[in-house]
């Protein structure tokens, strides 16, 4: 899936109602994991966490 230009995975895992994520943004990959029973859930929760990591660049660079 693709957010705002930045490529990311969700997949469940073996356990139910936890997800495994994972993203990079430029050299550095971003993992981690949600809990959530809806799989569009899991998907924003992704998407928010891109936000705030290219919100956080923007600051840097700025």
């Amino acid at each position: 899936m693709n957010h705002r230009g930045v490529e990311f995975t969700v997949a469940k895992t073996a356990i139910p109602g936890v997800w495994q994520w994972q993203f990079r943004i430029g050299d550095e990959t971003k993992t981690g994991k949600t809990e959530t029973k809806i799989d569009l859930l899991a998907i924003r929760r992704v998407q928010l966490r891109i936000d705030r990591e290219l919100k956080a660049i923007g600051r840097k660079t700025a």
